[in-house]
C-alpha cells in the first residue's frame, strides 16, 4: 500500500522526515506485512505540484530483524530498473529516547530517517484502551523526535482521536427534550377547565410545542441512521445534523525526555457551538434574547396575559423539577421508615428519620415562595366561573367597597415583574368566559378582580401542614426510642402521636403507619397544587413567547447541544487521564474543573452571531453537573455516558469500570455531583477581526473577556480555599497562579489589538489548575490547529527544554500537510493557511504583516473613493 508521501526540502540537503504508520484495524500487521514508501519531489507546494522520484517497499519482519533497528534501502524510479536515491528507515519505541546524531549524507542520495510505529502496538495505550475504547475511536497518530537544549533526544507523539459522544450525547438530549415537552402538554392539560380566552392561548401552546416535538422527533430519526463518530466542517449547516458539534476530536501529546516522567498534554478542538442552519442574519442568541425579552411585555399585552419576569420564569422552573424529584424521594424515604419500623431497628429509624426530615425540609423551603401562592391566585381568576359569581354582585364599586375601599388593591399586584395596578374605577371588569376576540373587554392582568370565595390562606395551610405531619412523625420516632419515660407536657402536635401511641403501646409500624400516611397525602396535595401553579405560570410564559420564543427554545437547544458533547468529551478526558491521581480527584469532588474555551472567532459579519450562540451555550453549561457511577459489567458498552434531567438542570453520568470505581474517593463513589466551571475567553486573529477593530466594534469580545475572567478568579479563590495548592500538578515556568490572574486581568482591560497573550495566558492557568481546554473556531481547522500546534511548540520550549534551533522546525513539521492531513481537499474558505505560517513568537500570525495589510485596505479604500469621484464628475 502507498502509506507515505514526502516532500523533498531543496533548502536542507539532509531532511528529516518524522512521522508514524498506522495499519487498519481492517489490515492487522503482522511480520509479513509490507510498507511501500514514495518520495516526491515538491516543486511547488501551494500548487501542489510534485514529481515522482522513486519508491521502495520492506516488510515489518525485515525491519524488525534489522541490526540497530535501522533498513537502508534503494529508491527504484517507476520502470523499477534506476536507482534515485536512497532512504533509510528506523524503528522506534516509545518510552525508548534514542541518543542519535545527525546522519550524514552526501547530496547524491538523500537519507531520512523514519518513525515506524504500528498502531497496535504504542499509538495506542494499552493500559488505557478498556477505558477510552467506548468513547474514543479512529485514532490518528504522528510521531516526532526534536532535540533539547542539551543536546539529548526528545519523543513526541500527537494521538488524535474522533469522539463517539458528538453523536450519543446529542441523540440523548433530544431524547429528554422531547420527553419533558411531552411532560409539558400533560401538565398543560392537567391545568383543568379554564376560561374560553385561557383555554384558546393554551390549544394555541399545545400546537406550537406538538411542532417542535415532531421536528425534535425527525431529527432523532436521521441520526440513528448515521454510524459516524463526527461531524466534518462541510455539513455544518445541514439540519438533521444541527444538534452535532462540528470536527469534534481529542488532540493528546505525550512527550518522552530523558531522566524525565512521561507528560501528556490534553485539548479538544470542536468548531464553535452555534446554529449554522439557522444562520446569523439577525444575529446570534444573546443578541436576540435581549431584544426579545425587551418586547415580551407587549407581547403579554396583545395575548392579554400576565407578564413574568426572566427569573420568576426559572423560578418556576425550578419548583417544577425540585417538587418532582423531591416526592417520590420523600415517599421512598417514609416507606424505609416504616420497614426500619417493622424490624424495630433503632438505628435505622434514625437514619430513616434524618434522611426523611432533611428532604421534607428541603421539600417545604422550596414551595415557601411567594410566587406559588400569587400564581395560584391569577390560577382560580381564570377559572370559567371566576367573573360570573362577581358578576352576580354586579358594580364594580360595590365589591371595592367591601374590600374596605382600597381602590388600588389587587390580588396580583404582587406577581412577579407586574407594574403597579390603576384604580379599579378606570378598568372595566375581565371577563374569562369571553373569547379573545371580544372587543376590550378582556384587559391586562392588572385588571383581575379579587374573587371573594377565594381563600388566600388555604396555601399557607397546605404547605404548613406537611411540616406539621413532619413534626408529628418526629414525636413518635422519639417516643417509641425513648419507651415509656416521663416527658414533660408534649406540644399539640405531640399530643396527637400520644393519642396514637396509647392505642397501640407494642407495634412501632403500626403506630407509626398512619402518620407517615398523612404526611404523603400532605405532601401529594401540596405538589399538586403547585404543579398546577406553576405550570401556568409557564403558560403565559409559553403564550408570550409564541412563536419567537419558542425558536430561541430551539435555537439555544441546538447549541447547547453542541457544547454539552464538546464538555462531556473534555470531562471524560480528563479523568481517564487523573484517576490514578489522588489529588486530583480531591479537587474534583471538593471543587470541581474548570473548562476553559478558547475562541478565535472575530467580531466581524456572520462570526459576530457565532459568538453571541457560543457564549449562551458555554454559559448554559453551568446547568450541567457530572456523576462518576460504577459499571453493571465490564462490557465496554456498559461504560458509555448517560444524560438525565430537564433543560434548567441535566447530569452527565460517568461509569466506570468496577475494580476502577473502588480505588475512587467515597464521596464521587456516593454519587456527590461534580461540577464544572466553563470560561470562555475569545480573541480573533484573522483579517475580518481587522477590519473590525478598525472600523468596527469589539465590545461583545471585551464583555465576555471581562466576564469569563471575574468567573475564573473566582475559581481560584474558591478552589484556594478549599485544597491546599501543593496539589496542583507542578510545570518548569515557577509563575504563581495569582500573578498569572493579575496579568491576565490587566490584559483583558487593556485597548490592545489581537491580543492573543489573553488566550496564552488563560490556557497556561487552565493547565495549572487542573482544567479541560477547548480550542475552537468557525470550523476547528486552520486556524485551530494553528493554535494547537504553537502551543504545543510553546510547551515544548517552557517544559521540555526544545532547542530555539527546533522551535520553527518542530512548528512546521506539526503543521505539515502530511500531519494535518490533505488540505488541498478542504472544500472549506479557510483551507489553505496553514502550510507557510513560521512563526517564531507566541503571535499566531506575524503582527508587521496584518498592520501592513490594515493600512493597504484604508489606501484602497481612499483611492477607490477618488476614482469614482473622477469618474462621474
Amino acid at each position: 500500500m502507498d502509506c507515505l508521501r514526502l516532500h523533498k526540502n531543496r533548502a536542507n540537503k539532509d531532511p528529516l522526515f518524522l512521522t508514524g504508520v498506522t495499519f487498519p484495524s481492517e489490515y492487522p500487521d503482522s511480520q509479513d506485512s509490507l510498507v511501500k514508501l514514495t518520495v516526491y519531489d515538491a516543486k511547488n507546494k501551494s500548487q501542489e505540484s510534485s514529481s515522482f522520484l522513486g519508491s521502495t517497499t520492506f516488510s515489518i519482519g525485515d525491519l524488525l530483524r534489522a541490526k540497530d533497528g535501522r533498513l537502508t534501502l534503494s529508491l527504484r524510479s517507476a520502470d523499477g530498473v534506476c536507482p534515485a536515491g536512497t532512504v533509510v528507515v528506523s524503528r522506534l519505541k516509545m518510552g525508548e529516547v534514542e541518543e542519535a546524531d545527525h546522519i550524514a549524507t552526501d547530496s547524491s542520495s538523500q537519507k531520512c530517517p523514519l518513525v515506524c510505529e504500528p498502531a497496535d502496538q504504542s499509538c495506542i495505550d494499552r493500559e488505557d484502551y478498556a477505558l477510552t475504547g467506548p468513547v474514543f475511536r479512529n485514532p490518528v497518530c504522528k510521531v516526532y523526535r526534536f532535540q533539547t537544549v542539551d543536546s539529548k533526544w526528545m519523543l513526541v507523539r500527537e494521538q488524535m482521536e474522533e469522539c463517539t459522544l458528538s453523536f450519543t450525547i446529542p441523540k440523548q438530549l433530544l431524547s429528554l427534550y422531547i420527553q419533558e415537552d411531552r411532560s409539558r402538554l400533560q401538565d398543560l392539560e392537567e391545568l383543568g377547565e379554564l376560561s374560553p380566552h385561557w383555554d384558546n392561548l393554551r390549544k394555541e401552546v399545545v400546537m406550537r410545542y406538538g411542532g417542535i416535538i415532531g421536528s425534535y422527533q425527525e431529527t432523532l430519526a436521521e441520526l440513528e441512521k448515521i454510524s459516524g463518530s463526527f461531524k466534518p466542517s462541510c455539513c455544518k449547516a445541514q439540519k438533521s445534523l444541527e444538534f452535532i458539534p462540528i470536527n469534534l476530536h481529542t488532540q493528546r501529546m505525550r512527550v518522552t525526555c530523558p531522566q524525565r516522567t512521561d507528560a501528556l498534554y490534553d485539548i479538544i478542538t470542536v468548531g464553535a457551538p452555534a446554529a449554522h442552519f439557522q444562520g446569523f442574519k439577525c444575529g446570534g442568541l444573546q443578541r436576540l434574547l435581549s431584544r426579545y425579552e425587551a418586547e415580551k411585555k407587549s407581547f403579554s399585552t396583545a395575548y392579554q396575559c400576565i407578564y413574568y419576569s426572566p427569573q420568576h420564569t426559572a423560578k418556576a422552573q425550578e419548583v417544577l423539577s425540585t417538587v418532582s424529584l423531591l416526592q417520590p424521594l420523600i415517599t421512598s424515604l417514609a416507606d424505609q421508615l416504616l420497614q426500619a419500623a417493622l424490624e424495630h431497628s433503632s438505628s435505622g429509624l434514625k437514619d430513616a428519620l434524618k434522611s426523611l426530615s432533611d428532604k421534607t425540609e428541603q421539600f417545604v423551603h422550596t414551595l415557601k415562595d411567594e410566587l406559588v401562592k400569587s400564581a395560584l391566585l391569577a390560577l382560580h381568576a381564570a377559572r370559567p366561573g371566576y367573573v360570573s359569581k362577581s358578576q352576580k354582585q354586579t358594580p364594580v364599586l360595590c365589591h371595592q367597597q367591601s374590600q374596605g375601599g382600597d381602590l388600588n388593591h389587587s390580588p396580583v399586584q404582587g406577581l412577579p415583574g407586574h407594574s403597579p395596578a390603576t384604580p379599579d374605577t378606570e378598568s372595566p371588569v375581565a371577563c374569562n368566559n369571553v373569547k379573545g376576540g371580544d372587543g376590550g373587554s378582556l384587559k391586562h392582568q392588572d385588571s383581575i378582580p379579587h374573587h371573594k370565595e377565594y381563600d388566600e390562606e388555604e396555601w399557607d395551610r397546605v404547605w404548613a401542614n406537611v411540616a406539621k405531619c413532619l413534626n408529628c412523625v418526629i414525636a413518635m420516632v422519639d417516643k417509641l426510642l425513648e419507651g415509656d419515660n416521663s416527658k414533660p407536657e408534649p406540644a399539640p402536635e405531640q399530643q396527637l402521636a400520644d393519642v396514637i401511641t396509647s392505642h397501640n403501646p407494642g407495634d412501632w409500624r403500626e403506630q407509626l403507619s398512619p402518620l407517615v400516611t398523612r404526611l404523603k397525602e400532605c405532601v401529594l396535595e401540596v405538589v399538586e397544587k403547585a404543579k398546577r401553579a406553576m405550570t401556568f405560570v409557564l403558560l403565559q410564559e409559553a403564550v408570550c413567547s409564541i412563536p419567537q420564543g419558542l425558536h430561541l427554545q430551539q435555537r439555544r437547544d441546538v447549541v447547547f447541544s453542541q457544547a454539552l458533547a464538546a464538555l462531556a468529551c473534555g470531562f471524560v478526558m480528563r479523568l481517564y487521564a487523573g484517576l490514578q491521581d489522588k489529588d486530583f480527584l480531591r479537587q474534583l469532588h471538593l471543587v470541581g474543573l474548570v473548562a476553559q474555551f478558547e475562541s478565535l472567532l472575530s467580531t466581524y459579519s456572520e462570526e459576530i452571531g457565532m459568538l453571541e450562540d457560543m457564549e449562551i451555550g458555554i454559559s448554559d453549561l453551568q446547568r450541567v453537573t457530572f456523576k462518576i457511577t460504577e459499571a453493571k459489567a465490564d462490557d465496554l458498552s456498559d461504560l458509555q455516558p448517560s444524560v438525565c434531567g430537564r433543560r434548567d438542570h441535566f447530569t452527565v453520568e460517568v461509569p466506570l469500570p468496577q475494580v476502577i470505581f473502588q480505588t475512587l474517593p467515597e464521596e464521587i463513589k456516593e454519587g456527590r455531583p461534580l461540577r464544572v466551571f466553563p470560561v470562555l475567553f475569545n480573541v480573533g486573529i484573522n483579517e475580518q477581526q481587522t477590519i473590525a477593530e478598525r472600523f468596527g466594534d469589539i465590545s461583545l469580545q471585551e464583555r465576555i473577556n471581562q466576564k469569563n475572567f471575574e468567573i475564573l478568579e473566582a475559581y481560584y479563590k474558591t478552589l484556594r480555599e478549599k485544597v491546599p495548592l501543593e496539589c496542583l500538578p507542578c510545570f518548569q515556568t515557577q509563575t504563581d497562579i495569582k500573578e498569572l490572574l493579575e496579568t491576565l486581568g490587566q490584559n483583558v482591560i487593556t485597548k490592545k489589538r489581537k491580543n492573543v497573550e489573553i488566550l496564552w495566558i488563560a490556557g497556561t492557568i487552565c493547565r495549572r489548575l487542573n482544567g479541560i481546554r477547548f480550542t475552537s473556531c468557525k470550523s476547528a481547522k486552520d486556524r485551530t490547529s494553528m493554535s494547537v500546534t504553537l502551543e504545543q511548540c510553546a510547551l515544548l520550549r517552557d517544559e521540555h527544554q526544545l532547542s530555539k534551533d527546533f522551535f520553527v522546525r518542530a512548528l512546521d513539521c506539526m503543521r505539515s500537510r502530511l500531519s494535518q492531513g490533505d488540505v488541498g481537499h478542504w472544500e472549506d474558505p479557510e483551507a489553505g493557511a496553514v502550510t507557510e505560517n513560521k512563526p517564531a513568537s507566541r503571535h499566531f500570525y506575524p503582527i508587521a504583516l496584518l498592520l501592513v495589510s490594515s493600512h493597504l485596505l484604508v489606501v484602497w479604500l481612499i483611492l477607490s473613493l477618488v476614482f469614482l469621484l473622477a469618474k462621474y464628475q
